[in-house]
């Protein structure tokens, strides 16, 4: 069963207009995230990332927050997920307008919740380096928009390298972070994550990590990495809110310091 608008709707039934914008333009955002018995986790903070993204966009939010949490509980009982974990996509499009590039004046946005399994998270995963660049001086670097082509590419290139995470730098050749999320690297003593400057996505976990590393002895940075600290990587996490942070075993063929000790260090972050 789907959310739409303000209906539970099966598949068969829930339609959205073939002349939206989010179809045609790409014209809107979506966040994912993880629920567990029945509670949405973190749901404040990708409302409020939503909301930033919607006035990057001039997108205007057609529900309140509360609305969105009674009807992610509704789309989860829908569809037997009120137990355990599961996966949950919000996407919001502008609506249908008139043909053309310009803003509609009178925008009528769809808002779109489902709910799916929780996928298995892997122990590991193998990274390369990627040709496809983030571009650091569009807005779109930074939000969560329906235009996520450069990932999509960018992760089939990763495969064809016989990786499972694709890597992206940014036009001045410095480390942006995964296809599917942030990244933290050990340099050093530090983990160093990239900032959002240099075409970051405003990551959920890695901004819990970060608020975290605060009242921790653990030492984190927002650095710049430029294309040869590479060579200076001692150990590698990818982070997005399903996977939460899992290690990278091998970095274009290079293999990564995996031990207990790293990865309860860095999952320790993880805990409000």
């Amino acid at each position: 069963m789907i959310w739409i608008n303000g209906q539970l709707l099966s598949p068969e039934v829930a339609r959205i207009d073939p002349r939206d914008r989010g179809f045609t333009l790409g014209d809107g955002l979506f966040e994912t995230l993880a629920a567990l018995d029945g509670h949405p986790i973190d749901l404040a903070a990708h409302l409020e990332r939503l909301a930033r993204g919607s006035t990057v966009l001039e997108l205007p939010l057609p529900v309140e927050a509360t609305e969105v949490a009674t009807a992610i509980g509704q789309v989860l009982e829908a569809n037997g997920l009120s137990v355990g974990r599961a996966a949950l996509r919000l996407t919001l499009s502008r609506g249908v307008g008139s043909r053309g590039l310009l803003l509609p004046l009178d925008p009528k946005p769809n808002i779109v919740i489902t709910a799916s399994s929780f996928p298995q998270i892997p122990s590991y995963l193998d990274a390369a380096t990627v040709p496809i660049r983030r571009n650091e001086g569009s807005p779109l670097s930074r939000i969560k928009s329906l235009n996520y082509l450069d990932n999509v590419l960018a992760q089939q290139q990763a495969q064809a390298l016989g990786a499972q995470e694709a890597l992206m730098l940014n036009n001045q050749g410095r480390i942006a972070g995964f296809a599917r999320g942030n990244l933290f690297a050990l340099i050093g003593e530090t983990w160093v994550t990239p900032p959002l400057a240099d075409g970051v996505l405003d990551g959920i976990t890695r901004a819990k990590i970060l608020r975290n590393a605060q009242k921790s002895r653990i030492r984190v940075a927002e650095n710049s990495l430029e294309r040869p600290e590479i060579d200076l990587i001692r150990a590698l996490f990818i982070s997005n809110s399903l996977l939460g942070m899992v290690p990278i075993a091998r970095l274009d063929g290079r293999e990564m310091r995996m031990d207990a000790v790293l990865t309860d260090q860095i999952a320790a972050l993880l805990i409000d």
